[in-house]
């Protein structure tokens, strides 16, 4: 069977502990591996290393961070089916289209931050005393602690790592529990890339054992967060004993708007997309559809038939929309939900069983009429489960968007522009796409939420700024000697 170890300063070790844990497949059950535990004395050895790696990668030029970020995009452009595709499938049970692009999604994180290495732009300003000269640059924090999640394993690891090495970082990553194997062939990837090797470290892990006391260890300088509000939340809270800054992208229940002018049949392929790729366990995908009045009843019929007709099963094949989800309590939690909700009176239009294909697949699900507090409406379901809302024109539209403690991505269907523009202007969310479903990704954009979906922003420059620190360097130039 599969054993790996943990990955620190390059070289692939045991737990201090000695301990193990199971990673499973969603899609069989099956045991895929072990990997090494990682506890307290492994992130210690995790951290000093990169303070070491820190100094060696800092030191770097900018132009040779940008050849090894750009190097790591190359051998995933050619070999990355080979390193990733099986890992995906297999440990995250993403079907094979999701598995190619989000490997491709990592090519374009991977080029975009590899620019982004030679864009740490400072400024001047201007000082009363003109024999004084004032200047403002960035430079990296030190040491970035990675939290990453398991539905994009490879993607939203490579935003969450690539873009801070790019400000001359070094980095830790805890992986999900869920999907440590592809975590640590992203560690190698960077290191066959030319990265430092003890600028970067892989811990596998858990929350208590590990997570905490990599946010918690005292030469960490920053933490980054991919998941849960909850988790969030806990992690904002460590890190602010410590003042370290915190980068948190978190839970979602984002709402759809389809106006009056959408078509419903070409509303409701569009919504499916928005909320059934990767059976919902994406935290932008819009979980909450609200219909204008005029086309409600043709797009419930449009997305009930889309639902219905999707493909589901097995991950390999071309046509499989999704898979299971991660694992049994993530399919209880939304069955609760919806059994909840349909306590409470909400009408249950299709799904919310087990799909024959597996004990991990829910059938696509939407719910009509879900009250207003219940938890399928009002908390992140992270499945494949949708609620339809009805409004009676753009205005009640966007209220009903707002009535959310939630604020990371929304969408408008419209043809009429001002109409789009004026929900885009209301709403209250770190992204508003109109003519498009609330999944949108692009590794320019400043990605990541209001509210408790979190704060800072992911992508481009967003990013590699999140990552530094502004330093304000004055001279006062009559007292150099002439």
């Amino acid at each position: 069977m599969l054993h790996r170890g943990l990955l620190i300063a390059g070289r692939e070790v045991n737990a201090a502990s000695g301990e193990t844990f199971p990673v499973l497949a969603p899609e069989t059950g099956l045991v895929l591996g072990s990997v090494a535990r990682a506890g307290a004395r492994d992130v210690n050895q995790a951290v000093e290393a990169a303070g070491r790696g820190f100094l060696a990668w800092y030191r770097k030029t900018p132009a040779e961070r940008e050849a090894v970020l750009l190097k790591a995009a190359e051998i995933v452009a050619e070999e990355g089916e080979a390193r990733f595709l099986e890992l995906l499938i297999d440990e995250s049970g993403s079907a094979i289209r999701k598995a190619r692009r989000e490997i491709q999604y990592t090519v374009d994180l991977l080029r975009t931050a590899a620019g982004e290495s030679r864009r740490l732009y400072g400024e001047t300003f201007p000082n009363d005393d003109p024999q004084k000269i004032s200047l403002v640059i960035r430079e990296p924090l030190g040491t970035v602690a990675v939290i990453s999640p398991y539905n994009a394993p490879l993607s939203l690891l490579t935003k969450m790592a690539a873009f801070p090495l790019a400000a001359g970082n070094a980095i830790v990553i805890k992986p999900s529990e869920e999907t440590p194997l592809t975590a640590l062939a992203f560690g190698k990837l960077l290191i066959d890339a030319g990265l430092p090797a003890e600028a970067i470290s892989v811990l596998p892990g858990f929350g208590s054992e590990c997570g905490a006391e990599l946010v918690n260890h005292p030469r960490v300088d920053s933490v980054a967060l991919t998941g849960s509000t909850q988790t969030g939340v806990l992690v904002a809270q460590q890190a602010l004993k410590g003042m370290r800054r915190v980068q948190l992208e978190l839970g979602g229940k984002s709402a759809l708007l389809v106006l009056e002018d959408a078509d419903p049949e070409q509303a409701a392929a569009i919504a499916a997309q928005g909320i059934f790729t990767h059976a919902g366990q994406i935290c932008m995908a819009n979980a909450r559809i609200v219909v204008e009045e005029k086309i409600y009843p043709a797009f419930v019929a449009a997305l009930k038939r889309e639902a219905e007709s999707l493909t589901l099963g097995n991950l390999r094949d071309e046509n499989t929309v999704y898979g299971p989800l991660i694992n049994a309590r993530a399919v209880e939690k939304v069955l609760e939900q919806v059994r909840a909700a349909q306590s409470a009176g909400a009408t249950l239009l299709t799904g919310g069983e087990i799909s024959p294909v597996g004990p991990l697949v829910i059938k696509p699900t939407v719910i009509l009429d879900a009250p207003k507090d219940s938890a399928v409406w009002r908390e992140e379901s992270f499945g494949p489960v949708t609620c339809v809302a009805k409004a009676s024109g753009l205005q009640q539209a966007i209220e009903i968007a707002n009535d959310s403690e939630y604020g990371l991505s929304a969408a408008v269907l419209t043809n009429n522009l001002q109409w789009g523009l004026q929900a885009a202007r209301k709403i209250r969310s770190g992204a508003v796409h109109i003519g498009m479903h609330s999944f949108q990704s692009n590794a320019l954009a400043p990605i990541g939420g209001v509210g408790m979906s979190g704060f800072g922003r992911s992508g481009g420059r967003y990013s590699t700024e999140e990552f530094t620190e502004v330093k304000w360097i004055s001279a006062d130039t009559g007292s150099l000697p002439v």
